[in-house]
């Protein structure tokens, strides 16, 4: 199956994916954003489903998911925001969401919305691979949607084997296993896993996530894998500056040569 994800890893190297909370700083924001951050040359997207509990979130992502829940941003009227997406954004859109809301919504359905607006994958942490697989991959697979799956340090390399046999679009290399947040630096240990992903020689293109916050962290992540996410960092931008110069200044700060 060939897509927009598949398209951008042929295309480009060292891909720029941002993470974004749709519905945050303000309701209507999410597709102004979304065609800020594509104008500055960011590689694939990322949009947020909020949540009341995201289990794998840090205190910024928590704090704009519960922003976005605050200003009524439901689902439903995420696809609604989203119809229009085609018309004003080209790259990889994924929605990256918890599997609560979504089987609130209907996963069949959810599907078929994310086929219409022009969705091209999803990251859905809290869905088990066994689960995916027996239940609901023909939903996915009809609205050629993309499902990405994550790893993560203590992942055996039977599980990751069998991630890379599985997935069409890319990995998601979670780069500690601690929660999201923009650190600093990128420490030993992670190298040290970076580089054991890296020669396994996997079949699918990997993205490293958790972590990402500047240029220095997303260079090196860059060197060892196809590139990398940035989500709190730019949470953190938005409630700064959300303003299209502001957003366009953050995206350059990372990817200036």
């Amino acid at each position: 199956m060939s897509n927009r994800i598949n398209n951008i890893f042929e295309e480009r190297e060292s891909i720029l994916n941002i993470y974004f909370t749709a519905g945050f700083p303000n309701l209507d924001d999410t597709l102004r954003i979304a065609g800020d951050l594509e104008k500055s040359r960011v590689d694939m997207l990322e949009v947020g489903i909020p949540f009341s509990d995201p289990v794998a979130d840090g205190p910024t992502i928590q704090r704009s998911s519960k922003q976005a829940l605050d200003n009524g941003m439901t689902l439903e009227l995420l696809f609604n925001q989203l119809k229009d997406l085609r018309e004003q954004v080209t790259i990889p859109v994924l929605l990256m969401g918890y599997i609560n809301p979504i089987l609130q919504f209907g996963i069949e359905e959810f599907c078929k919305k994310c086929q219409e607006v022009g969705v091209d994958g999803t990251i859905i942490p809290d869905l088990p691979i066994q689960e995916y697989l027996d239940s609901y991959e023909s939903y996915f697979k009809k609205a050629e949607l993309e499902n990405i799956f994550l790893i993560s340090p203590n992942t055996s390399r039977e599980r990751i084997e069998v991630i890379d046999s599985i997935s069409n679009g890319f990995i998601y290399m979670v780069s500690s296993a601690s929660i999201t947040g923009a650190k600093d630096g990128i420490q030993d240990g992670q190298l040290e896993y970076y580089q054991r992903i890296e020669n396994m020689r996997l079949n699918s293109p990997r993205l490293i996530g958790f972590g990402i916050s500047n240029k220095e962290t997303f260079d090196k992540a860059s060197e060892h894998a196809h590139g990398a996410i940035i989500g709190s960092a730019f949470i953190n931008q938005l409630e700064e500056d959300a303003s299209s110069d502001g957003i366009e200044k953050f995206v350059h700060s990372i990817k200036e040569k």
